[in-house]
């Protein structure tokens, strides 16, 4: 199925507007997951239902919804700007005409992805390249934090993902990388076009 198609299927609105370059170089442009990356990275890599995964920088929230669709996984997207986050809201209620989910299986942060407080459950962290390398040390701190706390596996999900964010990871004591998906087709021709998979070292 193309973009639309998906879009349709799930009864939501993720492409067609784009909001230009945040003032701060420390925040990226806005761009979905493409579906096709998706539908290539969950061939390999499967969540659960217990799953509760973070989406930093969710923007209109395809993510979240599609891996709800997927794995029945909780879901949470953080997002700073104000239109994208109404936009997921409009498209949380679009979806729920569609299907019956529990109140709490999706939900989206309107904050900026370092204010997010790590939920004791959260335990899967998806990140599209959503900003500079110093907000993502912030971010992936305080996750560490939380599981120091609330002891529990974790993983970190990069897409397309900067080398900065990937030499910090390779470097870092506590983390291992698990897996490596490598897009085909259409994206074969772009060496950042795929998916890494970190967790903890035990």
């Amino acid at each position: 199925m193309n973009e639309h198609d998906y879009d349709t299927l799930l009864n939501i609105k993720t492409g067609d507007r784009q909001i230009g370059f945040h003032r701060s170089f420390h925040y990226h442009r806005y761009e979905p997951t493409p579906y096709a990356a998706l539908e290539e990275l969950f061939r390999h890599y499967e969540l659960e239902s217990r799953d509760r995964v973070v989406d930093f920088g969710c923007g209109k929230g395809r993510l979240n919804f599609f891996v709800h669709h997927l794995f029945q996984s909780t879901v949470v997207g953080v997002e700073m700007n104000d239109e994208f986050y109404g936009d997921c809201m409009r498209n949380l209620s679009t979806y729920r005409e569609k299907t019956k989910i529990r109140n709490d299986a999706i939900s989206f942060r309107h904050c900026l992805a370092e204010d997010y407080e790590i939920n004791p459950a959260d335990n899967r962290f998806y990140f599209f390249n959503p900003f500079s390398v110093q907000i993502f040390i912030k971010v992936i701190n305080h996750i560490l934090l939380s599981v120091e706390s609330f002891p529990r596996d974790i993983e970190i999900l990069l897409y397309y993902s900067s080398d900065d964010y990937v030499h910090y990871l390779e470097d870092h004591p506590l983390f291992q990388l698990r897996k490596e998906v490598v897009l085909t087709g259409e994206f074969a021709k772009n060496e950042y076009e795929r998916f890494l998979v970190y967790g903890l070292v035990y």
